[in-house]
């Protein structure tokens, strides 16, 4: 499938230009081989989601790949524009040389500020939510929410470091994670992960597992993150108690646990003995069952999953496949959805073109 947007590059850039046939064949040759970074990544761990190759070549890898796809696009606009020009002359108009290597230009550069984006360390994202009679002792208690770390071959140990850092110094309350910490199994990511044990916060830090915990033995991960000081709650809940009150937070598995034979989100088996006057605050990797979780009388959903959708445009369609929750603030029923665009990103495609990503810090307020 990601051949296509290469064999459009191929047709409709490459063979067009007034180059020598050798030199369009080692070209063609060249970005085929980049069409095909997951088969690579494949050969090289057995999972598509876990390159296993030197950090600086899944960089060029993503690089590659994404500038492929976005000269695809501008090719098929360059080629549109031609056709409508042709229909408005009434005449053949070729397309000059020179642009079909401006667009190229344009491609690799933008890519390349997309790898960039999607690599730095995100900056904290303020986010206040109210909350109908929330216990007074809660009025402005903070989270801080991670999500989608994807620690790999491109997000290091280096990186989980800077991002621990900077999650510690937000000074919050509570962290909690919302899944989809690693890509490659326990063996191959047991140092990079090493710096999340030092994430520290008054109240702990509270996780759920994403989909891609389930693609590299979901319950080796689950006794790893839990003995490096995670509270997990794989369908469970926490209280924490202030001066005699309560906020509930609770967490369910990912959907795509029961393809694996693992169970799956049970937000009522998660709320089973939970105080029934306590805010819930659930933590949901995917968004899709948001709706649901309102008419359980959730106050507050987070979850990640979605990457914000990457690249604008591209948002639009992510948001499809996720009941129409992509990127930020979601009122649903008389709950808040926060669907984070995630602190790091999938090794197989880490470009980010106007959707940011985000350590975010959530600020509770008391409504009536």
């Amino acid at each position: 499938m990601f051949a296509i947007p290469t064999l459009i590059v191929l047709a409709r850039w490459l063979w067009p230009l007034p180059l020598p046939l050798w030199a369009k064949v080692s070209a063609g040759i060249l970005m085929l081989a980049a069409s095909q970074f997951h088969l690579w990544s494949r050969f090289s761990s057995g999972s598509v989601f876990a390159p296993e190759f030197p950090r600086f070549v899944v960089i060029l890898f993503n690089w590659a790949f994404g500038a492929l796809l976005l000269l695809a696009v501008f090719q098929l606009a360059l080629d549109l524009g031609t056709l409508i020009t042709m229909l408005v002359r009434q005449e053949i108009v070729r397309e000059p040389a020179g642009l079909r290597y401006a667009v190229a230009a344009l491609a690799a550069l933008v890519a390349a500020i997309g790898v960039a984006n999607a690599l730095r360390v995100p900056p904290v994202r303020d986010v206040t939510v109210a909350i109908h009679d929330l216990p007074a002792s809660f009025d402005g208690y903070t989270i801080v929410q991670l999500t989608d770390l994807h620690i790999s071959r491109l997000f290091t140990a280096a990186w989980a470091k800077a991002v621990v850092d900077r999650a510690n110094a937000a000074d919050a309350d509570l962290i909690v994670v919302t899944g989809d910490f690693i890509d490659g199994s326990v063996e191959m990511r047991h140092t990079d992960v090493e710096p999340l044990r030092l994430l520290r916060a008054p109240d702990g830090v509270y996780a759920i597992p994403g989909n891609h915990e389930h693609f590299f033995d979901y319950r080796a991960w689950m006794r790893h993150l839990a003995g490096m000081g995670f509270r997990m709650l794989p369908n469970a809940h926490a209280v924490i108690n202030r001066g005699g009150e309560r906020l509930v937070i609770a967490g369910v598995t990912d959907l795509s646990a029961p393809s694996v034979g693992e169970v799956g989100p049970d937000l009522a088996l998660a709320l089973k003995g939970a105080p029934v006057e306590a805010p819930v605050v659930l933590l949901d990797h995917q968004p899709r069952k948001a709706r649901t979780a309102a008419a359980r009388g959730v106050a507050l959903q987070l979850s990640g999953h979605t990457h914000g959708g990457m690249i604008v445009g591209l948002d639009r369609l992510v948001a499809r496949g996720n009941a129409g929750f992509v990127s930020g603030r979601y009122a649903v029923g008389g709950m808040t959805l926060y669907v984070s665009n995630g602190t790091g990103l999938w090794p197989g495609f880490a470009l980010r073109l106007g959707v940011p990503s985000e350590i975010t810090r959530i600020t509770l307020r008391r409504t009536k």
